[in-house]
């Protein structure tokens, strides 16, 4: 049987900023939405919003972030301090005017820094199990006094999904309820072994000084996504970020872990639908 179905128009580019050639992918056509992905992942983390979104929106994939292939690698290992520049550049290379980002965990500290920066640009905010450079010990109370408790607890349970073969980031319920998804996330995480992430992780944490009340300034609707069984990002964090920034809200995902993206693409694309028609 034919069909006279069309895919999204996709094209793949570079862009050569200091230091690092970056690669990325634009697919769909209309109102401009930009991925950005977390520590274990690159542009494939996004398959199912991507298809989800195209028809309706131009999907960017900041393909990956400066280090992660298939963007070129970097002797020392990626600076996040570049991330927001990174970003910035992409959008004004690809002539955008008005964008919303879609930022996942790590991507969270190029989102965070990028929308502070007021360009004008940005529609709206999407900040997936991440708080970017905004520091948790920063929150009000009682929030923060749930910190101590909330992070040796999450220390465990990683130390554990390690001895037993788990992705710290994917969970024990996607790789018992979903091995398959979980198999696929190892493998996007994989293409990025040669990367030292530890170190990355620790510029990521020295980054991480922002009060969340500095988020009021970039003038924009910003949603909040949490996963209720995140052991890597507290989601009551969300919570007391958007009882403090005007125009924030959050929302949880009931049996989803750090990567609620990938382990319930169907509820988070609706989620992210819905803020997106309100914001117009």
């Amino acid at each position: 049987m034919t069909t006279n179905a069309s895919m999204p128009a996709r094209r793949i580019g570079s862009l050569q900023t200091p230091g690092c050639r970056l690669h990325y992918e634009v697919t769909g056509e209309g109102p401009v939405i930009v991925f950005a992905h977390g520590l274990g992942g690159n542009q494939l983390s996004w398959w199912q919003q991507v298809a989800h979104f195209a028809p309706r929106y131009t999907c960017v994939r900041l393909s990956p972030h400066r280090g992660f292939a298939p963007s070129s690698t970097l002797p020392a290992g990626p600076d996040p301090a570049d991330y927001a520049d990174d970003l910035a550049a992409l959008i004004d290379h690809l002539g955008f005017a008005e964008v919303s980002v879609v930022a996942q965990s790590m991507g969270g500290w190029s989102a965070v820094d990028y929308a502070l920066r007021r360009t004008g640009k940005l529609k709206a905010l999407v900040l997936a199990a991440t708080t970017g450079t905004i520091d948790p010990a920063r929150l009000r109370e009682p929030e923060r006094s749930r910190l101590k408790e909330w992070a040796m607890a999450g220390e465990r349970a990683q130390a554990d999904l390690v001895r037993r073969g788990i992705h710290v980031a994917a969970g024990a319920r996607m790789a018992a309820e979903q091995p398959a998804l979980h198999l696929l996330y190892r493998h996007i995480d994989d293409m990025n072994a040669g990367l030292d992430k530890q170190a990355l992780r620790e510029r990521l944490m020295a980054r991480r000084t922002r009060a969340p009340e500095e988020l009021t300034a970039i003038g924009c609707p910003v949603l909040l996504i949490v996963g209720d069984e995140d052991i890597l990002i507290p989601p009551f964090a969300a919570d007391a970020i958007a009882g403090v920034v005007p125009g924030a809200r959050a929302v949880h995902i009931a049996e989803a872990g750090h990567s609620a993206y990938f382990e319930r693409a169907q509820v988070f694309n609706r989620h992210i639908a819905e803020f997106l028609d309100r914001v117009g």
